[in-house]
């Protein structure tokens, strides 16, 4: 009896939701289309970027092609290294009725959400910060005038995809459904968060709706982060955009997110 209570005191928050996550990393390395998107498609985008960057006048946003760059490619990698595959990966498991046996056992609701994120959370993080060195060195871009701004628009970026994951999840209904319902946020984002476009470039009645996208905070705070041009008040705007996206996912996650297969 001793060794038994003594064993479930091992047992920790911690320690399942990181037992979760090794089953689901293993789980990933074995998605050829989940590995595609987590690791190549956030590689490629940012060439395009690179290349539309010539025809913009950047300086008169204040921006060079390394600001311009640098926070699309953490806005590509979020989005389809943590956002899509996350989708995917909540909604096959779901089919799979892995998530209703998890439920059984001692994993928590929340634990089983955020430890089937750590894969693709960690594969985000580690890839934006390869693509934030890649830049520097290929596009000659200087240190980070305020790196504090940086690393909280990554942060706010990964809970805030995985937020959205999950509640994109909840309204979808197939494995298949999960290449399409992701689409809308991915092209909306891409278009109008400044990724492709900055949006010092766009009309400003435009510019003031793009700035209430869900990415458009994190986009922000990484390129002020390397500008150092974002002030106090545009930075606590950006960070309140995104804490609010996250406060809608998460109660869109407890309200409608399934537990067993759609019917």
């Amino acid at each position: 009896m001793s060794t038994v209570v003594k064993g479930a005191a091992l047992t920790t928050p911690l320690s399942r939701m990181t037992a979760l996550a090794r089953a689901e990393l293993t789980l990933l390395g074995r998605t050829r289309g989940a590995l595609v998107a987590a690791l190549f498609v956030p590689l490629v985008l940012p060439v395009s970027v690179r290349s539309a960057a010539r025809e913009m006048d950047l300086a008169e946003a204040g921006l060079n092609t390394g600001t311009l760059v640098l926070p699309a490619a953490v806005g590509f990698s979020l989005l389809f290294a943590v956002y899509s595959v996350l989708v995917g990966s909540f909604v096959v498991r779901r089919e799979e009725l892995v998530l209703k046996r998890l439920r059984t056992g001692e994993l928590r609701d929340v634990e089983i959400l955020a430890g089937s994120a750590l894969p693709a959370a960690l594969t985000g993080l580690v890839q934006c910060l390869l693509l934030a060195a890649g830049c520097s060195v290929l596009l000659d871009l200087s240190a980070p005038s305020a790196p504090h701004l940086a690393v909280l628009g990554l942060l706010l970026g990964l809970v805030l995809c995985a937020a959205l994951a999950a509640a994109t999840a909840s309204f979808t209904r197939t494995g298949e459904s999960a290449q399409v319902t992701p689409m809308p946020l991915l092209l909306v984002s891409m278009m109008g968060s400044g990724m492709f476009v900055p949006l010092e470039l766009l009309p400003d009645r435009v510019a003031s709706v793009c700035e209430l996208l869900p990415l458009t905070p994190v986009v922000t705070l990484v390129r002020g982060g390397w500008t150092g041009d974002l002030s106090g008040a545009e930075a606590l705007g950006a960070v309140a955009t995104a804490v609010a996206w996250t406060v809608l996912a998460v109660f869109a996650v407890r309200r409608w997110f399934r537990w067993e297969p759609r019917r």
